[in-house]
């Protein structure tokens, strides 16, 4: 089998060309068995795909002519880095020419890169850090809490904070045994 792949790749890397460092990946979700679900690859590619942090934009300017390739991982991986890479804006008209037979955009989409969390409600403190649920806050500001007659006063430690999901500006927490909401605006992360 790997003889055949090497044939149909003619011994380059089916996503850069590259020659160097060859190995054959198995493109994860295929619903298929066999040459239609591996790809050759190079270790740079490989390592890129694997491991996102290291994601270097510019490598990625060959799926340029890799995504016209006729073997569907090949078109199921060009289409997977695109999508990860689609805040760059070169990728995303790469997309929009990318054309993709209904059963292999299924196998595509079957990774989950083309999900766009950029959308999804972040609830960040004074300083811009991103607040999760269970974190721990303190106050940067005296505030008046409403329906009651004390002040929550700059300095008061604000402990496992729960998120309100539908408003990025507000989370929940206790204050003086009282649970009320807080404009995440007021608060700073704490350890």
């Amino acid at each position: 089998m790997n003889k055949e792949l090497i044939e149909r790749s003619n011994s380059s890397c089916e996503l850069c060309g590259n020659d160097q460092n060859l190995t054959v990946y198995d493109v994860p979700e295929s619903p298929n068995v066999g040459l239609d679900a591996k790809i050759v690859i190079c270790s740079t590619c490989k390592d890129q795909i694997e491991n996102p942090e290291n994601i270097d934009p510019n490598h990625w300017h060959c799926l340029n002519d890799s995504m016209w390739s006729q073997v569907p991982g090949v078109q199921v991986m060009a289409w997977r880095m695109l999508h990860r890479l689609k805040s760059e804006g070169w990728p995303q008209d790469l997309l929009d020419m990318l054309y993709l037979e209904d059963e292999t955009l299924d196998w595509a989409k079957a990774a989950g890169d083309h999900k766009d969390d950029s959308n999804a409600i972040k609830h960040l403190d004074s300083n811009g850090a991103i607040l999760q649920s269970g974190d721990n806050v303190v106050l940067i500001k005296d505030l008046d809490v409403k329906g009651t007659s004390f002040v929550a006063k700059r300095g008061t430690a604000v402990r496992n904070i729960s998120l309100v999901h539908d408003n990025a500006e507000h989370i929940e927490g206790k204050v003086n045994g009282q649970q009320i909401v807080i404009l995440t605006k007021f608060v700073k992360k704490s350890s």
